[in-house]
């Protein structure tokens, strides 16, 4: 059996889909593309807003032409949200509390549906597509907050963390597999606690007790910033890159969002990671068009971007979740509106890009590369450890290996790069 994931939204998606298609080869069944005579189209859906509802829907249909006679199934928190919006698209609807038992549902309902016997399927060492240089492992779950637009707390309502103990040993399976970086995610990755352990002591525990080469956080709140926390930033692992949400530049706006930090309390985290980390890149989300943003207000929150010498801006415009605060709030925003503040700051995000990257130009930097552009082009595509998208030619493959790179200019959407040593990482 031949099985296919799509995946949207965020990185806890992202390790989830991950950690169903280590599962479903283990259990030996074979994951592939989707282009490769699939059986089975599984689609990890995100509900952030009503674009990722689309994106959803779209794939669903796609796969239902690919193969008519294929099995479709709609996971995720879409179908957790609204599974009547998915049941003419999909064969089985699993919502998040059952996703972690998808093997064992895929294999009954595939066997019923073409009577062939699923139920003896031998250990598979088939591996999963895609290289292993980057795996997302999960370390915590849910949202108990209560921002006004955000759908998660929703359909993700169940906060809970994994024991450090589980979180090690699948780091050092990554490990083994001939990753070279892993990514810790969750809902509130900040919020992470086994027993009176918190963020810290289990970061603590990764570069002591693992042998992984670089170690990144998917995200961060700014009042989980601490000089403790920060301190662990000494050992070279641990990437130099926190997304640290904003959301809004305003803070009458920020209190109207019901977000947990003050203007001044960012701008404070942002302050401290720089003072520790010289040269950490931040990353951060904007909202457009919250219910009763002003001009004002959007001009506040343009020039607290402009100021903040973001390394990268993801924008989007606000998008009403049934059953949120804000999907009822009064002063809903037009969508021309929307979509001309979208235009402007994803302008300022490749101004504050190109900016980030400007003062790296001539310095040399430890690259994790991933793999060729295009198969022969000689020409490969990494990341720095804070997180630069860089590309390099080379004679010899580079692909899940760190190396010197000296950083020579600018290459859209990251930066050129000569290799200085292409012997053994």
């Amino acid at each position: 059996m031949k099985v296919a994931f799509y995946t949207l939204g965020c990185k806890l998606n992202q390790a989830e889909t991950e950690s169903l298609a280590h599962r479903f080869s283990r259990a030996g069944l074979q994951v592939v593309s989707p282009d490769d005579g699939v059986d089975v189209y599984i689609a990890n859906t995100c509900t952030v807003t009503h674009v990722a509802d689309r994106k959803s829907r779209h794939w669903l249909r796609l796969a239902r032409r690919a193969n008519p006679h294929a099995l479709i199934i709609a996971t995720g928190c879409y179908v957790q949200r609204s599974p009547k919006d998915l049941t003419r698209l999909a064969d089985l609807l699993v919502d998040n509390r059952e996703k972690e038992h998808l093997p064992d549902l895929v294999r009954a309902l595939y066997s019923e549906q073409t009577g062939s016997d699923q139920s003896e399927a031998g250990q598979s060492q088939v591996a999963t597509p895609g290289l292993r240089t980057r795996s997302m492992v999960k370390v915590q779950d849910g949202c108990h907050s209560a921002c006004a637009y955000c759908i998660v707390p929703k359909v993700r309502p169940r906060e809970y963390s994994l024991p450090a103990s589980t979180i090690i040993e699948q780091v050092r399976q990554k490990v083994a597999l001939g990753y070279r970086e892993v990514v810790l995610t969750g809902t509130k990755v900040g919020s992470y606690r086994d027993s009176v352990h918190g963020l810290k002591d289990l970061l603590e525990r990764i570069l002591t007790e693992t042998d992984i080469k670089r170690l990144h956080l998917s995200s961060l709140q700014p009042t989980e910033i601490s000089p403790e926390l920060l301190a662990l930033w000494q050992d070279d692992r641990l990437c130099r890159h926190f997304h640290l949400a904003l959301q809004i530049g305003s803070q009458a706006m920020l209190e109207r969002m019901t977000r947990s930090y003050s203007l001044e309390q960012y701008r404070a985290a942002l302050d401290l990671i720089r003072d520790t980390a010289p040269g950490t890149a931040i990353t951060t989300d904007i909202m457009v068009g919250f219910p009763g943003e002003t001009d004002d207000e959007f001009e506040q929150s343009y020039s607290v971007c402009r100021q903040a010498g973001f390394a990268s801006i993801h924008v989007f415009p606000f998008s009403p979740r049934p059953g949120t605060a804000a999907s009822a709030m009064p002063g809903q925003v037009e969508e021309r509106v929307k979509q001309e503040r979208t235009r402007r700051m994803l302008e300022l995000s490749r101004q504050s890009r190109r900016r980030f990257h400007q003062q790296f130009v001539g310095q040399t930097m430890p690259v994790l590369w991933e793999k060729e552009t295009a198969p022969g082009s000689g020409i490969y595509s990494g990341l720095t450890g804070n997180y630069i998208r860089v590309y390099a030619r080379s004679k010899g493959p580079l692909s899940n290996r760190i190396t010197p790179a000296r950083l020579t200019g600018f290459h859209t959407p990251g930066m050129r790069a000569e290799v200085l040593s292409e012997g053994p990482d």
